[in-house]
């Protein structure tokens, strides 16, 4: 049922309200809902003392002779994790009819071709074999030299395989069966790819549809029965869609994926007041979920400490620790193709500086909000709308901006200065996943043309005037709901809240504009530039009635009890 209502500002800047709009009657404004504490809660909001002033943790210390029980803890976290689905095959043959329902079509062949190995130039050697995510989704084979059939009239699937000579088996090793791929997809079927022209003539009747996601990826017709229509059009956006809203089995490998990543950032967590380096940070990290058996990860590590925190991608992770206040982690591990992504920030040498836990908190307070207001039904982009609110609120509060209103402020879109991406993404077969038919944050006619902010691969980049729009038409409801993403069950996506000091960013693109300049206060600014940035993420599942934390990675005060453990 659809509400007409308002989005209200409030001064204080708590939340959202919203007014609800009744014929004949002056709208009311309805208070923020009540917050309720999170499955693993950090300190209270209003704690007498701000999350980095605090000694006392919430959760039972170890004693500094538990390493051993601590170790067998983390392996428990894991395996508890694990043990929360039945996984049976992979469900290729659920995802080829998912993607037929949203093509909307009674019949045709779908084709699609499986990633081949590839070596760099003039080279023998290559990059680490990754397979088409696509391809994947409704085969269940990531192994190279396959190709994927599925007849919709027939409601058939086939898996094509490459055979291998047994010469390369002395030097390459021995490839799955037939048998095998059958024992691990539910594909009706698998043959060997020689067979596959004569299957494609067979198939493919006069005046028939073949739907391949890119015209290079047709197949060689060397003869058909009469003419046949090559669709290179809706295949994919009927795969998005399709992808966007995960099956179980999907949910169960990102759930791993996160287990085995979140037990990697407590790995580095135990022994971060001996790292000296972020390349310590980042081999800690590959050799736990290495050790743990994802091999791949789904996106560079990010190990940025320092001013390096405040590059959003920084991936070089070969400067020392040493003078720094915070270490920004970013990385997540892959679990038979399916991503994680989780980002903690920690203070280097165990305690936070009054500077950087100021900010971790706001930023730990931008994330439980958001977090708690997830369910079916919401409308992503005003998820956004509260992290920015909150971080208004605290920058006031710390000094960093003056000079207006909350309003004032968040009406120009200055806050991007120090929040200048997303609240989050869709997760799935990529870190980065596919988002349907609608962008998760920025919609259709809720931000003109010319002022979405871009676009970094699948990420939505928020800048100033974009936040500026967004603010404006949640005020005065002048965009439709339809064109922004509301969530659904079973999406996975990240909330991940930054708070970022970036000189040259700040400097070139609002120190430099008398518009957003009069609301920084550069004094106290400066005193900021050496927390670089913070930033706190986890995946969560949309469920029938709230929410699923899929990440367990330690945060808060649990956090720092393990960086301080003895």
């Amino acid at each position: 049922m659809e509400v007409d209502h308002d989005l209200v500002i409030v001064d204080e800047f708590d939340a959202l309200a919203i007014e609800v709009k009744v014929p004949g009657k002056p709208a009311a404004p309805v208070p923020a809902p009540k917050q309720t504490p999170m499955p693993t809660p950090p300190p209270p909001r209003h704690a007498s003392k701000p999350l980095w002033q605090q000694s006392q943790c919430p959760l039972a210390p170890l004693k500094p002779s538990a390493n051993e029980k601590a170790k067998l803890n983390l392996k428990n976290m894991i395996q508890a994790e694990f043990d929360k689905d039945l996984i049976g095959k992979y469900p290729a043959k659920q995802h080829a009819q998912k993607v037929a329902k949203k093509l909307g079509v009674q019949s045709g062949l779908i084709f699609l071709p499986g990633q081949e190995e590839k070596n760099y130039e003039d080279s023998d050697m290559g990059p680490q074999f990754h397979q088409r995510r696509y391809f994947y989704y409704i085969s269940g084979a990531a192994f190279p030299g396959a190709s994927v059939t599925y007849d919709i009239a027939r409601d058939h699937l086939i898996l094509w395989i490459t055979y291998v000579d047994p010469r390369n088996v002395l030097w390459y090793g021995r490839p799955l069966s037939a048998d095998q791929c059958r024992a691990i997809s539910n594909v009706d079927d698998v043959r060997y790819s020689s067979g596959l022209d004569k299957f494609l003539y067979t198939a493919l009747s006069p005046g028939s549809t073949l739907f391949v996601l890119h015209p290079e990826q047709t197949p060689k017709l060397e003869s058909t029965k009469g003419v046949v229509h090559i669709d290179t059009v809706k295949l994919r956006p009927a795969m998005d869609a399709a992808r966007v809203v995960k099956t179980n089995y999907e949910i169960a490998m990102i759930r791993r994926a996160n287990a085995i990543s979140s037990g990697a950032h407590k790995a580095v967590m135990s022994r971060m007041r001996k790292i000296t380096s972020e390349r310590e940070v980042e081999a800690i990290f590959r050799g736990f979920c290495t050790a743990q058996g994802a091999n791949h990860q789904a996106y560079p590590i990010i190990a940025g400490s320092g001013p390096n925190a405040a590059t959003l991608h920084y991936d070089a992770n070969n400067e020392l620790l040493a003078g720094r206040q915070l270490l920004c982690l970013d990385a997540g591990a892959e679990w038979d193709c399916y991503a994680s992504d989780i980002t903690r920030t920690m203070p280097i040498g165990g305690k936070f500086t009054p500077e950087a836990g100021a900010i971790h908190s706001i930023v730990m307070r931008m994330q439980n909000e958001c977090i708690q207001r997830i369910k079916p039904g919401v409308i992503f982009s005003t998820l956004h709308l509260h992290a920015c609110i909150v971080a208004v609120t605290e920058l006031l509060r710390l000094g960093i901006l003056h000079n207006g209103t909350a309003a004032e402020i968040f009406n120009r879109g200055t806050v991007t200065a120090f929040f200048p991406h997303g609240l989050g993404h869709h997760v799935g077969l990529e870190v980065h996943d596919v988002s349907g038919p609608e962008k998760l944050l920025l919609g259709g006619s809720g931000v003109p043309k010319g002022r979405r902010g871009g676009v970094v691969g699948k990420r939505e980049v928020m800048s100033a005037e974009t936040l500026a729009v967004m603010y404006r038409d949640a005020v005065a409801q002048s965009a439709s709901p339809t064109d922004k993403q509301r969530l659904e069950k079973n999406m996975v996506v990240t909330i991940e809240p930054g708070i970022y000091f970036c000189r040259e960013y700040i400097s070139s693109y609002f120190l430099d504009n008398p518009a957003h300049a009069k609301y920084i206060n550069k004094a106290v600014l400066e005193r900021y530039y050496p927390v670089g940035g913070v930033r706190i993420e986890d995946c969560i599942l949309v469920t029938e009635d709230g929410y699923d934390n899929l990440t367990i990675a330690p945060k808060g005060e649990e956090m720092l009890s393990i960086i301080n453990l003895d």
